[in-house]
């Protein structure tokens, strides 16, 4: 049986009618481009076939029922009106988030009976918590008919996880989630969100991308993520610019020199030249030049270990013992502090460099990680 058909009958036993619709939305792996959407600058994530699925129907008595198969735990019953942000500390926060976000911006949401399943890896930093509020949204957006187009359901999406959830995270995941397309990576501008879908199928150039899930788990409603935003936002404000996307790659030592705070100036450091290393992997990319991208991967995660300083022991062993294992190119991916690496390798190469891996795990006692392929998904959409 298919997961549509699960998620339905689930559905059907849980509320006693089957639903109106099923809507999925993906996960997210970002290939490069991180800590730079809250500065207003590039990503260049890319969807998971790993999806949030969802099951749901509308109500007219200002009730809206959840329920997760991925949770232990009855239904749960909230009213549209009585939703408050910052009160709600379990994972009915997102969905009911989404519905809050929807109606402070006046759509007629009047409650609905929704039941959720999800293949997206928690707290692996490839966005579960976007793929869940997602395909809430394109739900709701579907079943009452509100017309919103798929950049605006992301933006109610972050307004929801900043505001009701408390997690001050960018526009990328939910962006991801919404808006990425099959056997493409998504060139996302965080200020004026224009997209670009850049080719990126790397099975035909005998390649594959690996996700290394280190099953160290992260929040990022923790301090540490806020720390580094405002400390991206200090840097601007010495700088005197809207966002350290306006400090030109060029200029970056002159803008440095004025820095006095050495924790800033690493953070403004790492945001200006990771913002020119998208740049530089969406050229190679429309060149045709995909294995050249790999050394440029491995600076970024060099960037986010020493600059903004948000890795981890076992994020860094996998990504060393994977290239000593001959991997083009390595790097955590995420929000930092746990969560996974990705590895690009060729075909060939991908049995040894998983062998060399897990060994490299176990020598150092870490718990053993999970690694799969990441292959370039659709992104939200109705199934049903």
């Amino acid at each position: 049986m298919g997961a549509q058909q699960q998620v339905a009958d689930a559905f059907t036993a849980l509320y006693g009618t089957a639903p109106e619709g099923i809507w999925s939305a993906p996960g997210r792996v970002n290939l490069i481009g991180e800590h730079t959407d809250y500065n207003d600058g590039f990503v260049m994530p890319f969807a998971l076939p790993h999806t949030a699925v969802a099951a749901a129907s509308r109500r007219t008595d200002g009730i809206v029922r959840l329920h997760s198969a991925d949770v232990e735990g009855g239904v749960t019953e909230l009213r549209p009106d009585d939703l408050v942000p910052g009160t709600d500390r379990a994972w009915t926060a997102y969905p009911a988030g989404v519905v809050w976000a929807l109606r402070e911006a006046g759509h007629p949401v009047t409650g609905a009976d929704i039941h959720l399943a999800s293949t997206v890896p928690v707290g692996a930093g490839l966005s579960s918590s976007a793929a869940l509020e997602v395909v809430v949204a394109l739900a709701l957006n579907d079943l009452y008919g509100l017309g919103l187009q798929r950049w605006q359901l992301a933006r109610l999406c972050q307004r929801a996880e900043n505001v009701y959830v408390g997690a001050p995270t960018g526009i990328m995941d939910q962006t991801a989630s919404a808006c990425c397309e099959e056997g493409h990576a998504l060139f996302l501008d965080t200020r004026d969100l224009s997209q670009r879908q850049i080719p990126f199928d790397l099975a035909a150039e005998g390649m594959r991308l690996l996700v290394v899930d280190t099953r160290v788990k992260h929040s990022h409603s923790e301090g540490e993520y806020g720390k580094r935003r405002a400390g991206c936002e200090q840097g601007a404000a010495l700088l005197g610019v809207d966002a350290l996307r306006d400090v030109p790659y060029a200029e970056l030592d002159a803008a440095l020199a004025r820095i006095d705070d050495e924790e800033v100036r690493r953070l403004v450091r790492h945001v200006v030249t990771e913002d020119e290393r998208v740049e530089r992997v969406v050229s190679l990319l429309k060149s045709g030049d995909t294995r050249a991208i790999g050394p440029v991967l491995v600076e970024g995660h060099a960037s986010l270990r020493d600059d903004f300083r948000i890795s981890c022991p076992e994020l860094d062993l996998a990504v060393d013992s994977a290239l000593a294992a001959g991997a083009l190119g390595a790097r955590m991916t995420g929000g930092g502090f746990g969560g996974s690496a990705i590895v690009l390798a060729e075909a060939a190469d991908v049995e040894t460099i998983t062998k060399a891996v897990e060994e490299a795990f176990a020598a150092a006692s870490f718990t053993a990680p999970r690694v799969f392929e990441a292959v370039p998904a659709a992104g939200a959409r109705r199934l049903g």
